[in-house]
């Protein structure tokens, strides 16, 4: 029989992470104004959905706002919000007719009551749809996701209600924001920066990275499956060595 991680190695892409960056620069190059540049990676995301969809991946992760975020011009934050407000309720018939589950990911306490109950209802209303899970990420760092999970368990240690000897990255896992939520395969930064902005630090301990050239309102289909076509040439290795992949025995036994 072969290994676990053999087996992991040659399933398709189940979960693809994506770091949608260069809406400013894109608005900037054409001397828009940075809310346009968001405004057409609204209609990146519609795509990539799609996309997603029609290839068959399972669970798409999206991140939407940074709690680095928080920091920019209060002008830009409410449009950004607004934006959200205006594609949850456009998509929400999509959603429900294309069986896209949403769950959002983040802290939600800097988020507005009217954000987080729009949110709340397309959650709630979306709860059993199975084609695609859409994660977004608001108000979400991979360090501080970290961080309320560690507290979470501290908590619970205190009251003896869990046995820290116990716990191991697999039960930490289910103290994260991306409980029951498979590890991404594939997470894809577009801009041409090559770096992760403390995006799904936990769950891409393994994943694989891609680059690409674009910024993200010019991502789309064919973009997308150059990354899907570069991922196929790859090897996971999970730590393994070269023989132990190429060989059905468990390096284990």
């Amino acid at each position: 029989m072969e290994n676990q991680h053999k087996s992991e190695r040659k399933a398709p892409l189940q979960h693809l992470a994506i770091i949608m960056d260069g809406n400013g620069r894109w608005a900037r190059k054409r001397g828009l104004p940075r809310i346009s540049g968001h405004q057409q990676g609204v209609q990146a995301v519609v795509q990539t959905v799609d996309e997603c969809v029609k290839v068959g991946i399972r669970y798409l992760s999206l991140f939407a706002f940074s709690s680095e975020n928080w920091g920019r011009p209060q002008k830009e934050i409410d449009a950004l919000m607004e934006l959200l407000l205006q594609f949850l309720s456009s998509q929400r018939q999509k959603m429900l007719d294309g069986g896209i589950r949403l769950r959002v990911i983040g802290d939600r306490s800097r988020l507005s009551e009217s954000v987080c109950a729009a949110i709340a209802a397309a959650e709630a209303e979306t709860a059993t749809s199975e084609t695609l899970t859409m994660i977004l990420a608001l108000s979400y760092g991979g360090r501080d996701e970290i961080l309320r999970a560690a507290k979470q368990l501290a908590r619970q240690a205190i009251r003896g209600e869990i046995d820290l000897q116990k716990i191991d990255n697999e039960k930490f896992s289910t103290y994260l924001d991306t409980a029951e939520i498979p590890e991404p395969d594939l997470l894809i930064r577009t801009s041409g920066e090559r770096r992760i902005s403390n995006f799904l630090l936990w769950q891409t301990a393994y994943a694989e990275f891609y680059f690409s050239e674009v910024f993200w309102p010019d991502f789309d289909a064919a973009e997308l499956h150059k990354a899907l076509a570069d991922y196929q040439q790859r090897k996971r290795r999970f730590g393994l060595t070269d023989d132990q992949l190429d060989s059905d025995i468990d390096p284990q036994l």
